[in-house]
């Protein structure tokens, strides 16, 4: 298999430039700690190739623009991907990236063809189903991972139950998920990381729901869920903990430790 990531360059000019890693997915977020000269050098050695991925195999993408220094970036994992050093990840980044707006792209590809004031539809892929995960009993062997993959639901303030996360979030189920997740097993209280959450409020007919990685169509969920309240968090996180306080409460975050441990990750890497 391979990992494969989008970069595009803009140029001051206002051209840009598309270049294809076909192996760079996987630790692209490391990858640019290594700040804006260095990267740039390494984006133009892959040649340029003029294919974009779609939202099925685009794994990772940034964009460098040079006139208005800005960095797009997203993975599908890496240290940006994980609630314990999602954070620290874009704090070294700012700092290695000084005077640059460095902002997550959630929706993918799209996005980085929105950015350019390109139609994002060719990189959709419109009439795929939607992949369900399984609804994990308490006890799977994934929950004893320090970083579990999985995804967190709670709905009202009674039930708690948590999805593995190897195929579409969620969220992209409608209400039909409530049926699916009805008499499934509940977990009580989650506390372990999480990649992303929904939180769900049968009462006031909302939803809430955040990610750390990107998902296709992002800012459009709120048609998958007709007659219902829809809040897209980004990667808050917390505001999911803020509304369901007895269902999900994952552990604390040690900065320092999480900047000190990306740190010495990314000198590996290099």
């Amino acid at each position: 298999m391979a990992d494969r990531a989008n970069f595009v360059v803009v140029r001051e000019s206002g051209e840009y430039e598309l270049y294809l890693d076909r192996w760079g997915a996987v630790g692209l977020d490391l990858d640019l700690l290594a700040g804006p000269a260095e990267t740039l050098s390494a984006v133009r050695s892959l040649g340029a190739d003029g294919w974009w991925l779609d939202d099925v195999y685009c794994q990772g993408a940034a964009l460098i623009d040079l006139g208005r220094k800005v960095l797009l970036l997203f993975a599908w994992e890496g240290p940006s991907t994980v609630m314990r050093y999602r954070a620290a990840t874009l704090e070294l980044l700012r700092d290695a990236w000084p005077g640059w707006d460095v902002r997550w792209m959630y929706d993918g590809p799209a996005e980085l063809r929105t950015y350019l004031g390109l139609d994002p539809e060719p990189v959709r892929d419109r009439g795929r189903d939607t992949f369900r995960g399984a609804v994990l009993e308490p006890g799977h062997e994934e929950l004893l991972d320090p970083e579990p993959t999985v995804i967190v639901v709670t709905v009202g303030s009674e039930h708690c139950y948590v999805v593995a996360n190897v195929s579409d979030h969620p969220v992209r189920e409608g209400a039909a998920l409530l049926d699916r997740l009805r008499g499934g097993p509940e977990h009580g209280l989650c506390t372990v990381p999480a990649d992303a959450g929904l939180h769900i409020d049968p009462l006031r007919r909302r939803v809430g729901w955040w990610a750390l990685g990107a998902t296709a169509e992002a800012y459009e969920m709120a048609e998958r869920w007709p007659g219902w309240t829809v809040e897209f968090w980004q990667d808050s996180w917390q505001e999911h903990v803020r509304l369901a306080p007895d269902r999900f409460r994952p552990p604390p975050v040690d900065r320092e430790r999480a900047l000190a441990e990306v740190r010495a990750t990314a000198a590996r890497r290099r």
